[in-house]
């Protein structure tokens, strides 16, 4: 693979091609010949087929139009129903992303448009989606790739370097093993670092958010992870105890990439960089600053469901669906040339929510599945979603009706919106009368962030968001509080209501700043619709406890907590029996589980029960332990 580009040349005409690099492990060649471009007769066809890669022609940026020039063709060839809302130029990769409300009519029949765009101005158009709902999150986002495009390439050219310029480790033998950073039998922390002669991935790198000393954080010294052989991160969703480090990582040196979708990296920014902003907030030195933050989004590959990808020259991955919260995604990592195959599940949900498809459990090939087991207890078997309806209906029915308000600390992806999509289907099937929901913290960014990406949910809340009027999201019960000054409003206001806040642990944010103003009133309501960590004050209310200490300063706040608390049980999360079924569908089935991310007892239980089950080899590892998987 070494000498790809010098051999690949050789099937294109003298001076044809300009430049040829790399996008990660795609193949971008460049070309000032305007025909060429427009027609290269097949011979990129037959590229693709003899080297089984991606290898996309593009234009020389020097032969492109200029981009004023070039914006005024496209205003002419976009229809003005399309609701063309920005266009972008990245004039370092001879790119131009038109945002519209209906990509379809942008597209034109049998892309009609698409190719009129690129006859008359040059340059390679890319259709993106605007969300129904404005997120400057995605607008910051795009703007820093873009306005850093130069920088983009040659980033994206030194990865693909690194997977095709050959072995840099001798190869003597071939072996496998994970060695847990965290998430071993905890939940919590995930971090695992997968080694091979080749290869150091790091899958995951989360924080503990129910702990606040060095607890919180992954094993990092441990003597078989050295921030400088690291090759590249793959984050399996963008909540917190997964991705909460990846800018820590940056801060320690790191210059690698991070493969993930796209959904999970908006959230994750987003996500990280509240976190520097709550530090702050509590006088507390962050972890990292929205600097590192910024460098991580230059530095991420996003992938598709089931888009194929090296990511080293021995190691290749595919992202399925995890169905756990929007982008969530289970690893399939291919190691050397049919060495061995693995599935690392990260979070996943192996049924159908209000919001997601189950997890996929039909892989190409499958040695080895690292599973979850946050609710893999012999006792955890959730209620049909039936009854969690029906419950969230009358605690708010019964909440209202005594004039109380409803608190349900949410996490900011994935509880948060399907509560919000059930309270909305309760209103809309006059289950409940009208009421007003005040989505707080940065729930509402990444609602926005749900509707700038449809075609990763399901195919029912899909189709309502193509259609604007029925948007469930859009619904006018929705309030957003956008300030410590509306909440504060929110608080003072005698008026029923709902409430959703993060953290969903409790473990700071505004949810604990509702808490205290709620928590006097037997008339209101405490919902827990998540997991609550050990340590967590939410854990501390679910266990009985109800009178609390705050300190602030040398100050301290004593008060006890009279409201009703109630368990929610829907979770993003697979229960014990849709765990077992889902290794029972797996396609192939797995000739090892390993049991990760649950608390010891669930963890030991679940891998036990496996094996009864299936006679299938388990193990449930510490944290530190190493694994060797071949």
């Amino acid at each position: 693979m070494a000498d790809i580009l010098k051999e690949l040349l050789e099937f294109f005409p003298e001076g044809k091609i300009s430049d040829a690099g790399f996008e990660g492990a795609n193949i971008m060649l460049y070309t000032t010949d305007k025909n060429f471009f427009l027609n290269n007769e097949g011979i990129i066809r037959k590229v693709v087929s003899h080297f089984k890669k991606r290898v996309e022609l593009r234009p020389d940026p020097s032969i492109t139009m200029d981009p004023e020039k070039a914006k005024a063709i496209i205003e002419q060839i976009i229809p003005q129903e399309a609701k063309m809302d920005n266009i972008i130029f990245d004039k370092f990769r001879s790119q131009v992303i038109i945002e519209t409300e209906k990509p379809g009519l942008c597209i034109g029949k049998q892309g009609a448009l698409l190719q009129e765009i690129r006859e008359k101005t040059l340059w390679v158009p890319i259709i993106k989606r605007t969300p129904p709902i404005r997120s400057l999150i995605i607008e910051k986002i795009r703007e820093v790739i873009y306005q850093h495009s130069e920088e983009r390439r040659k980033f994206l050219n030194r990865v693909g370097h690194r997977v095709y310029d050959g072995w840099i480790r001798a190869k003597k033998n071939e072996w496998i093993r994970i060695t847990y950073l965290g998430s071993g039998r905890q939940v919590g922390r995930s971090c695992l670092l997968l080694q091979t002669p080749e290869s150091r991935i790091l899958l995951d790198c989360g924080i503990d958010p129910a702990r606040t000393d060095h607890t919180a954080f992954p094993f990092f010294e441990a003597p078989e992870f050295k921030i400088d052989e690291l090759d590249a991160v793959i984050i399996t969703h963008a909540h917190l105890d997964h991705c909460g480090l990846v800018p820590l990582l940056f801060k320690f040196g790191y210059k690698g990439p991070v493969y993930c979708t796209a959904p999970t990296r908006d959230i994750m920014a987003l996500q990280t960089l509240d976190t520097v902003k709550v530090m702050k907030n509590e006088g507390k030195d962050p972890y990292y600053t929205s600097e590192e933050v910024k460098q991580m989004v230059m530095n991420t590959i996003c992938l598709e469901y089931e888009e194929v990808t090296d990511i080293t020259p021995d190691i290749r991955i595919t992202l399925y669906n995890a169905g756990h919260i929007l982008g969530s995604a289970m690893v399939h990592i291919h190691v050397g040339n049919g060495l061995h195959n693995l599935v690392y599940t990260g979070d996943m949900k192996f049924g159908r929510t209000h919001l997601l498809e189950p997890a996929a459990c039909q892989f190409p090939r499958l040695e080895t599945l690292l599973i979850e087991s946050t609710y893999g207890g012999r006792d955890n078997v959730m209620p049909p979603d039936r009854e969690a309806d029906d419950m969230l209906r009358d605690i708010i029915k019964n909440t209202l009706a005594n004039h109380g308000k409803v608190l349900i600390p949410v996490l900011g992806c994935g509880r948060a919106q399907e509560v919000m999509i059930l309270i909305e289907k309760l209103v809309r099937n006059k289950e409940l009368e009208p009421i007003e929901v005040y989505v707080d913290g940065i729930l509402w960014d990444i609602t926005a962030i749900h509707t700038a990406y449809p075609e990763y949910l399901n195919h029912l809340i899909r189709k309502e968001i193509f259609h604007k009027d029925n948007n469930p999201f859009l619904s006018p019960i929705f309030k957003r509080v956008g300030s410590t000054k509306e909440r504060q409003q929110v608080i003072e206001d005698a008026k029923p209501c709902v409430v959703l806040a993060t953290s969903g642990m409790m473990v700071g944010g505004p949810s604990v700043q509702y808490f205290r103003a709620f928590a006097d009133s037997p008339r209101n309501s405490l919902v827990f619709s998540c997991f609550q960590a050990e340590g967590s004050l939410g854990r501390r209310i679910q266990n009985g406890e109800r009178e609390f200490v705050f300190r602030e300063g040398k100050s301290q706040d004593i008060f006890e907590c009279k409201m009703e608390v109630s368990k929610l049980e829907i979770t993003g999360h697979s229960d014990r029996k849709q765990l077992m079924s889902f290794i029972y569908k797996c396609d192939p089935q797995p000739k090892k589980v390993i049991v990760n991310h649950g608390e010891s007892s669930r963890c030991l239980d679940f891998a036990s029960s496996i094996y009864k089950q299936n006679r299938i080899e388990t193990a449930a590892p510490r944290n530190l332990e190493t694994v060797r998987i071949k």
